[in-house]
């Protein structure tokens, strides 16, 4: 098997990972311009400054001598196999490096025999990259399960960034669904990661050629719909790894039906995909805008509203704590309001030192208003003529998309293309300001 086929096979088995944001895309060299790109593999992340980075994303194997059934890569799925020598990786990243293809890997793989095995392969791979081919862009590992703790430290030496996949939520569901997988043997990589950034974090104030270890971090992946674990079973989760780990990112991956099995949902079963999408505006409440799992759903309410996202769905639950006074309110008070953003605050905050803040100031300085003028006012005054019940804010705040669908009507999947996004779609998409 040539190189292409093994890279055709391989980067299509590390599609179902979402550590990275998008795929890639194929373009012919053209006259007046230098360069071409192979879809295979390609992907897009994002650097600490912004930038949108390309990133080869490949496994090392999918020959896996694991049989967790959500996977397609599982060792009784009938798929063609392919597997990297460490050699050909490397030429092949270093290759696609000096065309410009990509700036950096991606790197996962199938439990080729055993999990030390593998992650020898791996640091291998790496370390041919680093060392003879002298390659010093981006490169993510998954850290292997199960592997030895000297291996994985290893690992951590060579690479910017490692990831434990934790992918099922809970215990029960790892034996259900992924017998040779255990909660101990990936939390246990977990936690030395941790504890080895933390301790090459002290010993490079102190010594300058101190070798760093994984310094972009950690991040893991949970699969949502797989199982029967709720989202507030899932944010709990996550909450916790974030509290415990210091991971810099949870990926949610809704569950793609690639097999018949009465444990899984059926083959023909959409992708929860906008149930993906609250759990990853949940998540970015956690991480900046200081909510607690607990403050968003309980026992009693264990799942996202789906018409609206989780930060207006609190703030009708909590009527009681608004409206808040713009020029008044610490940062605090001002981050829990719909449509005010972690930018927004930090301006209204500057703004109001020189000024009192009306409802056109708001506007200019970039805050939704069509969210947050229910829940403010301005100088002690409320937006004019806002009916103020909790009905008719939950049917303004409600896309006109999904206004047809109250109450009765079913929900449709999350599509790409069923409607026009607004500028306000996509300025929280890229920002992350809900």
């Amino acid at each position: 098997m040539d190189i292409f086929d093994k890279l055709m096979i391989l980067a299509d088995s590390a599609k179902y990972d979402v550590a990275c944001t998008s795929s890639g895309a194929d373009r012919k060299s053209s006259p007046g311009k230098i360069g071409s790109a192979v879809g295979c593999g390609i992907c897009h992340s994002f650097s600490a400054d912004g930038r949108c980075i390309s990133l080869l994303k490949v496994l090392m194997s999918n020959a896996c001598a694991y049989d967790c059934k959500y996977c397609v890569n599982r060792s009784s799925n009938d798929i063609r196999r392919a597997t990297f020598t460490p050699r050909e990786l490397a030429e092949l990243t270093v290759n696609f490096y000096r065309r410009n293809y990509i700036e950096g890997l991606f790197l996962s793989s199938g439990i080729i025999k055993n999990p030390d095995y593998t992650c020898e392969r791996m640091i291998e791979t790496i370390g041919l990259l680093r060392g003879e081919y002298g390659f010093n862009g981006y490169i993510h590992a998954k850290a292997i399960p199960g592997a030895d703790d000297a291996l994985l430290y290893r690992l951590g030496l060579l690479v910017d960034r490692m990831s434990v996949n934790i992918e099922l939520p809970s215990q029960k569901s790892l034996k259900l669904l992924a017998p040779d997988k255990s909660k101990t043997a990936i939390l246990r990589p977990m936690g030395l990661i941790s504890e080895k950034i933390k301790e090459k974090g002290a010993e490079l104030k102190k010594y300058k050629d101190e070798r760093n270890f994984a310094p972009a971090g950690q991040s893991t992946q949970l699969i949502v719909g797989a199982t029967e674990e709720n989202d507030y079973q899932i944010l709990k989760l996550s909450s916790a790894l974030y509290k415990k780990y210091g991971l810099r990112r949870v990926f949610y991956s809704a569950y793609i039906p690639v097999a018949d099995n009465p444990l899984l949902p059926a083959v023909t079963t959409k992708p929860p995909l906008l149930r993906e999408h609250r759990l990853y505006q949940a998540d970015w409440l956690l991480r900046f805008y200081g909510f607690e799992a607990d403050e968003l759903l309980d026992e009693q309410h264990s799942s996202f509203n789906p018409y609206i996202d989780p930060k207006c769905n609190w703030a009708l639950n909590h009527m009681e704590q608004f409206p808040v006074e713009v020029n008044t309110a610490s940062k605090e008070a001002l981050l829990r309001v719909p449509g005010i953003g972690v930018n927004s605050a930090n301006r209204i905050i500057t703004a109001r030192r020189a000024a009192k803040l009306d409802f056109e100031g708001l506007k200019k300085i970039g805050v939704v208003l069509k969210r947050a003028q229910y829940f403010i006012t301005c100088g002690g005054r409320a937006a004019q003529g806002l009916k103020f019940k909790n009905d008719s804010i939950l049917y303004a705040l409600v896309s006109e998309k999904c206004r047809g669908m109250l109450p009765s009507e079913q929900l449709e999947q999350l599509s790409l293309f069923d409607f026009q996004l607004t500028r306000e779609d996509v300025v929280q998409c890229l920002s992350g300001q809900i």
